[in-house]
């Protein structure tokens, strides 16, 4: 049995995977303008650095170089609300990478003479600074992308030095000890990118399935599996069926306009009774209540729902004093009980959301309901819900199986005000 919630026309429910691109891309909103600052304040700092030096190891090249990638930088920050976002970050992680790449290796073939502390740390720099904004943007494929271009040309530029020292490049010392700094750099962040990545990726699907579940489920209730997704899960519940008896009589009788107002007035009160015992109203199905009980161990949930039914079962009394005094009939519920195994929570295809509650547990009680009617009687519960009770469980009558009675739980008659109360 399923509770059918329309989501509003013309919005698809937000979906949340972990493996999918948007959990990036959502991240990234609203970031352009800080990652475009970022390029600018490291390119501040590589001029600073150019006009420091004597000139030699910056050629015009280099100038141009720095101010293709200022354009480019302006260009993605431009067009970040307008384009593939995912076709952008590519875009952006290559370009990072190569200069990253060009500033090392134009350092290592035009310094090897004129190498200095300061121009080894510009010529360092961009790899590190960039190598931590690849990793800012939670997108650790990116990250290992631009750490394996900018290892692959320093040290691809390290072994053509040590194979070809007519190259006049640098000692080998001291830049591949800035590699192998890199590269444990580059382990770090990709390992931590990806530890935070999932970190954010869990917590977001989990309020996103809460935020999916809040509009059935009451608060303090909480159905959402930390280990998976949670469309369906097992479960153990204790279901609750209630219905009005004799209520096409009363219809036929009071007509339909009257007794709406009467089914109202029993579904609220059956409702709020639900809701305080920690019970969630599943659906109503004509002069029907589906409840289920669902937190807590079985033998707490047992214990709630029968509760819940001697509270009921008090309100209506209550009610019935009123309406005799009104003249009205008095209004007279089954209530049914069961427990077991169900799969419960949210199904949503971004049309339409149902909370669900399936399995044989649903099916026996059913059965449960038909027989209780069958029978007129006010409360029946199964012999399962009986053993959760254990020693706190009232006196009862077992009900005598019929023909055809053979796929019904063994069921026991109570008294909804005496016996519970015992």
């Amino acid at each position: 049995m399923t509770a059918r919630h329309p989501s509003p026309p013309g919005r698809a429910a937000p979906r949340l995977s972990e493996d999918r691109p948007d959990l990036a891309a959502g991240l990234a909103a609203d970031t352009a303008a800080r990652l475009l600052a970022m390029r600018v304040a490291m390119l501040l700092v590589l001029l600073v650095s150019a006009a420091l030096s004597d000139g030699v190891l910056h050629a015009g090249s280099h100038w141009f170089i720095l101010g293709g990638y200022a354009a480019s930088s302006l260009w993605l920050a431009v067009t970040a609300r307008r384009r593939n976002s995912a076709r952008l970050a590519w875009i952006a992680t290559l370009l990072d990478a190569a200069l990253a790449a060009y500033i090392v290796l134009e350092y290592m073939m035009a310094a090897a003479d004129t190498a200095d502390e300061h121009g080894t740390m510009a010529s360092r720099l961009p790899a590190f600074l960039l190598l931590l904004e690849s990793g800012l943007t939670l997108r650790p494929r990116h990250t290992a992308v631009f750490a394996a271009v900018v290892a692959g040309v320093w040290s691809g530029a390290l072994g053509l030095g040590l194979l070809d020292p007519g190259l006049g490049l640098p000692p080998a010392g001291p830049q591949l000890f800035g590699l192998l700094s890199f590269l444990v750099a580059s382990a770090f962040v990709i390992e931590g990118v990806t530890r935070l990545h999932r970190g954010v990726a869990a917590m977001l699907r989990l309020e996103h399935e809460r935020a999916s579940l809040a509009r059935f489920v009451p608060a303090g209730i909480d159905l959402v599996h930390r280990d998976g997704p949670t469309a369906l899960q097992p479960r153990h519940a204790c279901l609750l069926a209630l219905d009005i008896r004799g209520f096409s009589a009363l219809t036929r009788r009071w007509g339909e306009d009257r007794v709406v107002g009467w089914l109202l007035a029993v579904r609220a009160l059956v409702h709020a009774a639900v809701t305080e015992h920690g019970g969630l109203v599943d659906k109503y199905v004509g002069d029907g209540v589906l409840a289920q009980f669902v937190d807590g161990a079985p033998a707490e949930q047992a214990a709630a729902a029968l509760a819940c039914v001697r509270e009921i079962a008090e309100r209506m009394e209550q009610m019935n004093e009123t309406r005799r005094r009104e003249g009205l009939p008095p209004l007279a519920l089954t209530a049914s009980l069961h427990a077991g195994e169900v799969l419960v929570g949210v199904l949503d295809d971004g049309a339409r959301a149902e909370f669900t509650v399936l399995g044989p547990a649903m099916n026996a009680l059913a059965r449960i309901e038909a027989r209780a009617k069958r029978e007129n009687l006010p409360v029946a519960v199964s012999k399962r819900v009986l053993r959760l009770l254990g020693p706190a469980a009232p006196p009862a009558r077992r009900l005598p199986r019929r023909p055809g009675e053979e796929d019904c739980p063994d069921l026991f008659g109570l008294d909804p005000l005496t016996a519970v109360a015992s």
